[in-house]
């Protein structure tokens, strides 16, 4: 891009990379516009959008006396290093949702 660009097209042109499915340098290279510069409007544009962040959920939970040292507990780490102990015979179902949303 030789010409000067105006906001409009170079809004256009972060759109066009986002959509391409190429880094940021074949994109340039292949649009012949630095690189500095799309990476600049590139995050323009990420800022100026709307988070599409997922809205926290909360999950029940039920608080229960420390189990006595005779109990067999089971122990899952989270990507995150969340640590979630639960005594054997816990319902699967309930522990997986709750490792996945504190995998989020």
């Amino acid at each position: 891009m030789a010409k000067q660009v105006g906001k409009p097209e170079w809004a256009r042109v972060a759109e066009a990379f986002e959509a391409s499915g190429q880094t940021q340098r074949e994109f340039a290279l292949a649009r012949g516009v630095r690189l500095s510069t799309l990476q600049s409007w590139v995050y323009r544009a990420r800022r100026a959008a709307p988070s599409r962040a997922e809205a926290v959920r909360l999950l029940p939970v039920q608080v229960a006396a420390s189990p006595a040292a005779t109990d067999v507990l089971l122990e899952v780490v989270a990507v995150g290093g969340a640590r979630v102990r639960f005594a054997v015979g816990t319902d699967v179902a309930y522990v997986a949702r709750l490792v996945a949303a504190l995998g989020r």
